[in-house]
Formats: structure tokens, sequence, C-alpha cells
């Protein structure tokens, strides 16, 4: 079942939901939409899971407002849906930018209703290198991959999308995982990006009460493995589980794993 939110005035986010039982909701990363978890919602209401995937503002089929595509404001929308929902004790899982913005959910609004974090590939604690942070893109390389942006998106995405899996994956899969790529809007696409390179998540790591579970390849070209262990290191009650095969897609490079993993953490009260 497929329904609009609205998050702010004239603004209404898509969500899809799938499945009865306990929550879970499954927030994609840049610049995919909900149907990136399509491997997942596939399996999980099996296990007696309500899988809930919301379209980030600007992405998917969710309505595409020039401005605003801070991680407050996207964590603020997931909390619009969140009540909305009337939803309690759910898990909040987050892939890529997802990560962080799911990240800034558990510190702007205390983890309202949150009982689970679970962390895919998160492009956090900050995507971009800084002063005694050596790890993932310089601002320059991101700042090259806006300017492909505003030139010729579906080329830069094609090969941005290069680095992306380490399996062997089908053609026609690459074609439609390109695709969803390209369902966002491209001013969304942009501006989310830049909220990629700006934001800066390490001071606030300490401040996650729930428990956390850290997905990350070991191959990850994009989000590297540092990442992980920074994250495992600052956020309490954290567990690291590392995907020996995975680049950044660990949700189909190895996706029986995944979900067997991901079935797993879910169980645990």
């Amino acid at each position: 079942m497929g329904y609009y939110v609205n998050v702010e005035e004239n603004v209404n986010v898509f969500v899809e939901d799938i499945g009865q039982g306990k929550p879970v909701v499954f927030i994609h990363g840049w610049p995919l939409s909900h149907k990136m978890y399509e491997y997942q919602f596939n399996a999980l209401p099996a296990y007696g899971y309500r899988c809930i995937g919301i379209d980030l503002r600007g992405f998917g089929k969710s309505d595409r407002p020039f401005d605003d595509y801070s991680y407050d404001r996207m964590a603020d929308d997931i909390r619009a849906v969140v009540d909305a929902l009337s939803l309690e004790n759910f898990a909040l899982v987050g892939f890529s930018m997802g990560g962080p913005i799911c990240i800034r959910y558990m510190t702007r609004h205390q983890g309202h209703q949150a009982n689970k974090l679970v962390l895919l590939g998160a492009a956090a604690p900050s995507f971009t290198q800084r002063e005694n942070y050596p790890y993932g893109s310089t601002k320059e390389e991101v700042d090259t991959l806006i300017h492909g942006m505003y030139r010729d998106r579906p080329k830069t995405l094609a090969e941005f999308g290069t680095q992306f899996f380490e399996s062997n994956v089908s053609e026609p899969f690459k074609e439609w995982f390109t695709g969803l790529n390209l369902e966002a809007s491209g001013h969304g696409t942009i501006r989310a990006l830049e909220a990629l390179r700006d934001e800066d998540l390490r001071g606030e790591l300490a401040d996650i009460q729930a428990k956390t579970y850290i997905f990350h390849g070991k191959k990850d070209q994009i989000c590297p493995f540092e990442f992980a262990t920074i994250m495992h290191d600052h956020i309490p009650n954290s567990q690291l589980i590392p995907f020996e095969e995975s680049g950044h897609g660990l949700f189909y490079d190895e996706l029986e794993y995944f979900n067997t993993k991901l079935v797993e953490v879910l169980l645990v009260d």
C-alpha cells in the first residue's frame, strides 16, 4: 500500500507500507528511493515485519521543493511520518545518505519512538574529509560531482554507479538501479549532495541512546570502512557487523547474508 503524508505546508512525501507486525522504517540513500529495498521488502514481511519505506523529499514519488534538503529538514520529515502513522517501538534503518539522516533523527528528536537504529554503509559521521578526519571524498571531488549534475546528470550518475557493487550484478539490474537514481529531481539530487558535502555529525554520535547496528562493506569505495569503525567507537551500545565481500551496495552484494543478519538484529529486544 502506498500513500502520501504531509510533512509541511505544500510538501508531501510518499510512503510504501508493506506487511504487518513490528514496524521497520527504511530510509534510502542518495539519489535513490524506497525501491532500493525491494529485496528486503520481498522477505521481511514473512518474518512478521511491517516495512515502511519513505521517499525523501525530492526523491522517488515525493514532492520536490526547490530548497531545504538539510539533514534537519529530512529528519523532521521522518518525524512527521512517524507521528502521522502513530508508530511506536520501531526500528530505523538508513542506507548511505539515509544513515546520517537517521542519526540526525535520533539526536534531534531524541530517538522519538525508535528503539533501534541500523546503519547500512552510512555516509557518516562526515562524507567529506575535514581537519583530523582524512576519510571519504574531498570537498573538491564532491563539487566536481555536483558540476556533473548540472551538465549531464545521467552520465554522471552512471559513472558514479560503477563504484557501487562488488558482486557481478546483471546488466538489467544495473539499468534498473540507475533508473532509480534518475527518478529523483535534478535540484533535489544537487541540494542533497550539498548536504552530504557540508554536514558533520561527529559531535553528536555519543548522543544516540538506542541500540545501534552498523552494517558496512569492507570493500566500500564510496563510504570507506573507516566510517564504520569511527561510528562504532563513538556510538554507545553499538555493534559493528562487517560484510567482507561487499562494496557500498551491501544490501545486494551479499543479499542472503544481509537479509539474515538484518532479521537477526531486528529480533533483538
